[in-house]
C-alpha cells in the first residue's frame, strides 16, 4: 500500500479535484434529474481504471528494472540535478550502486534514484547496408 501511495498520491489528489468538480457541476438546479448519479460514477470509474493502469505499468516497469539490475544488466535513470549535461545515469551492479527498497544509491554518486524512474539499456544493434 505504501507503494501505491508513494507512486499514485498525485494522480489522487487530481482524480479527486476533478471528482469535486463533477459533484459540483452534477448537483446544480440546471442538470436533467440522475445526472449525479450517472456522472459521479462516470467520473469515479475513469480515474479508477486510469490510476489502476498507471499503477499496473509502473510496477511493471520497477520489476523489470530491478530485475535487469540483478541479472548484471544496464540501467538508466533520469537525473534531475543537471538539465544541460548528463541528462541520464547508467547504473551497474559492477560500478558500486546498490537496491534497497527500490531505490539505487551508490557511494561515488550524491542522490539516489527511484526504481519507478528509471528504465531498462537496450543495447542498439545496427545492421550493416548490403
Amino acid at each position: 500500500m505504501e507503494l501505491f501511495i508513494k507512486l499514485e498520491a498525485g494522480y489522487l489528489a487530481i482524480a479527486i479535484f476533478i471528482l469535486i468538480i463533477a459533484l459540483f457541476v452534477t448537483t446544480r438546479s440546471y442538470m436533467p434529474k440522475g445526472t449525479y448519479k450517472k456522472g459521479v460514477f462516470l467520473v469515479f470509474g475513469v480515474m479508477t481504471t486510469f490510476i489502476s493502469l498507471h499503477y499496473y505499468v509502473t510496477t511493471d516497469r520497477i520489476d523489470g528494472v530491478e530485475k535487469a539490475y540483478n541479472n548484471g544488466e544496464k540501467v538508466i535513470c533520469e537525473s534531475r540535478a543537471t538539465r544541460k549535461v548528463a541528462q541520464s545515469v547508467t547504473i551497474e551492479k559492477s560500478n558500486d550502486w546498490v537496491l534497497d527498497n527500490h531505490m539505487f544509491s551508490s557511494p561515488n554518486y550524491s542522490r539516489e534514484f527511484f526504481a519507478a524512474r528509471c528504465i531498462e539499456h537496450v543495447p542498439v544493434v545496427l545492421i550493416p547496408n548490403k
